[in-house]
């Protein structure tokens, strides 16, 4: 068992859905005291609440699946309401064909899972990180369409009649899509000639709207970065981009225990790969690869333009690490740098790792 069973009666576990929530109390020592279902609304949050104060009225845990999803509004009530809640993956199902499952038994298996689990997930905040979200996924969502639209149009050129590929040879791609924006039909041309200067305006106006809502978000994302952590930017190699992806993974003071732990989320943090004489460690492939590119790309920039950055990879591959490992230690001191910009209030007898 884990430290929380010495701190509480018991835990409330949550399996979630789009419309119904279903849920079960459990004791600390895995005993199933009963189970309910709700709506995943304010009637059925309200609903969860006097469920859980009947069976565990004092020292109570919620295991809830989908903090950020399907439980985002159960959790932003409860914590609300004072109550302790942990975030809990999506619990292990049984191996083998014909095992029993229901959304009781998932809300059973999700208590009982915290109650085995070492290390506790605080669920990220709301508010302003829900903000950078939804804000970057969406500006995503539109790069990677605009992506898809200049591809299209590149085919479109390709398989133009000649007189039309004559017209965009040698252009740059931005040239292209401006040019491509402006044509208009030429009645004496054929029925391809028209409709392909058809298809090839339409794509080229969807590059530049999309191109533009990609800007529009990225200066809303800057700003809100700037009413955040304005301090995050002014790091070398941070930009408003990768400050909001660290923003986003780190949510808030508190919910990581250390810098280590931070450095283990956005994989940065150093594996044991020695054998025999050789002492090494190897890059770490888990953790959110959204903080992980962040900091790859602060690494990229830094190499390029930060003087001290340079001197430490020319030092390191000196000492004979290959390119990747430096990078990977540089990873790793990004990660604690950033932490203790962003939780300054860390203890002072908190043990600091070593990059190796």
């Amino acid at each position: 068992m884990s430290m929380l069973t010495e701190s509480i009666d018991g835990v409330i576990g949550v399996d979630t859905h789009r419309d119904t929530l279903a849920a079960a109390a459990v004791t600390a020592l895995g005993a199933t005291l009963g189970s309910t279902q709700a709506s995943a609304d304010a009637g059925g949050y309200r609903q969860l609440l006097q469920f859980a104060r009947g069976h565990l009225p004092n020292r109570r845990c919620w295991a809830v699946e989908g903090t950020s999803s399907y439980g985002a509004g159960l959790t932003e009530f409860l914590i609300e309401q004072g109550e302790h809640v942990v975030e809990v993956c999506r619990p292990k199902r049984p191996p083998r064909r014909g095992a029993r499952k229901s959304d009781a038994l998932d809300a059973i298996r999700a208590a009982r899972e915290v109650l085995a689990s070492d290390h506790l997930i605080e669920p990220r905040s709301r508010g302003h990180r829900e903000a950078l979200r939804v804000v970057m996924t969406t500006r995503a969502g539109a790069v990677t369409a605009r992506t898809a639209a200049i591809n299209h149009l590149k085919a479109l050129i390709v398989g133009a009649p000649d007189d039309l590929r004559a017209e965009l040879r040698g252009r740059t791609s931005d040239a292209q899509i401006a040019y491509c924006a402006k044509l208009r039909d030429r009645p004496a041309q054929d029925l391809q000639h028209r409709s392909t200067v058809r298809a090839l305006r339409s794509t080229a106006r969807r590059v530049q709207a999309l191109t533009a809502e990609a800007d529009e978000l990225e200066r809303e994302i800057a700003r809100l970065v700037s009413q955040a952590r304005p301090e995050l930017v002014e790091l070398p190699g941070v930009g408003s981009i990768t400050a909001a992806e660290i923003l986003i993974s780190w949510s808030h003071p508190g919910r990581l225990r250390s810098e280590a732990a931070f450095a283990t989320l956005a994989g940065a943090a150093p594996i044991p790969a020695s054998s025999g004489l050789t002492n090494r460690h190897r890059l770490n492939r888990g953790g959110d690869r959204q903080l992980n590119r962040a900091l790859h790309t602060i690494v990229l920039t830094r190499s390029r333009t930060d003087p001290a950055t340079r001197a430490y990879i020319t030092r390191r591959l000196a000492e004979g690490k290959t390119l990747r490992e430096t990078k990977r230690c540089l990873k790793r001191i990004i990660a604690r740098q950033l932490f203790r910009l962003l939780q300054p209030h860390q203890q002072a007898n908190e043990p600091v790792a070593q990059t190796t």
